[in-house]
């Protein structure tokens, strides 16, 4: 049986920019900045990081190319080692690196949820995981229940993700134009710049971009592969490698880096700067 070949270089494009924006750039941007210590590094890490997603995306460009099957690095493995580790490789996927990674997700979605109701204070571990297990059980039965669903249901979120994103960057870069530079000035300045804080920092920037081979796992799909995958890979990454660079000018267009690591919801606090407001609150001391 072989697959339909309906996606062209836009619909790649979009689904790599699609896939890797999520909640990593919305929870490592503090990761990040811890191990750097600095606005200027950290700023360089998540461009190093764009450029090693971009390189590892075209090594898997190479082999998409060379291997036009679907089903990301499962047929890559079956051609270059035999079924065992291929079929081993797919079941640690399935049972231990994909649901870890959704499971960090939702943790997230459950952190920024509760952000506003715990103004100045970190929200019970139970309230975030009971809620974290809620998205993880509505998200599952909503796929479980139909296709049409769950795929009307991601583009919404898709979306609304992306608007996001750009109000963000908008936001910022006016507040920017308007002379707010001060979190810019002697950004060096205190770097840590040892090689156990690049490694951690690069570690923790690479999670914003994992999704970077996903393309790969419909290649079947794709008109023509042998251009539009590797094209799509080269325009879709260095894309969300700008958009997650001026995200975080427009994190320290607000915020001071001492703010930026002791907020717990980094894009909530990052919004509460750009739309003016003071200081919410406090809930945690009723």
């Amino acid at each position: 049986m072989s697959l339909q070949k309906e996606l062209g270089l836009f619909s790649g494009t979009c689904i790599i920019v699609g896939t890797i924006i999520g909640s990593g750039i919305f929870i490592s941007p503090k990761s990040v900045l811890s191990n750097m210590e600095a606005v200027g590094p950290c700023l360089i890490i998540w461009a190093m990081c764009g450029v090693l997603a971009t390189l590892g995306a075209l090594c898997f460009a190479e082999l998409g190319t060379m291997i036009t099957k679907s089903g990301g690095e499962y047929p890559y493995l079956m051609e270059a080692f035999g079924p065992i580790p291929a079929y081993l490789f797919s079941w640690s996927s399935l049972f231990v690196i994909k649901p870890s990674s959704f499971a960090i997700i939702c943790l997230s979605f459950s952190e920024y949820v509760c952000a506003p109701f715990y103004s100045g204070c970190s929200p019970p571990q139970v309230v975030i995981k009971t809620l974290a297990a809620a998205a993880i059980l509505l998200i599952s039965t909503v796929n479980a229940l139909s296709v049409r669903l769950g795929s009307y249901v991601q583009n919404v979120f898709t979306a609304a993700k992306m608007v996001i994103v750009v109000i963000i960057i908008i936001s910022g870069l006016v507040l920017l134009a308007q002379g707010n530079t001060r979190n810019f000035e002697n950004s060096f300045e205190g770097a840590s710049l040892s090689v156990g804080s690049i490694s951690l920092a690069l570690y923790n920037g690479l999670w914003a971009y994992d999704g970077w081979n996903q393309l790969n796992y419909i290649t079947e799909e794709l008109r023509n592969p042998f251009r539009n995958l590797p094209l799509a890979i080269i325009i879709g990454i260095p894309l969300v490698t700008g958009c997650y660079i001026l995200m975080n000018v427009s994190y320290f267009t607000v915020m001071t880096a001492t703010e930026l690591l002791q907020s717990q919801a980094v894009a909530v606090v990052s919004a509460q700067g750009l739309c003016g407001r003071g200081q919410a609150r406090d809930t945690c001391s009723s």
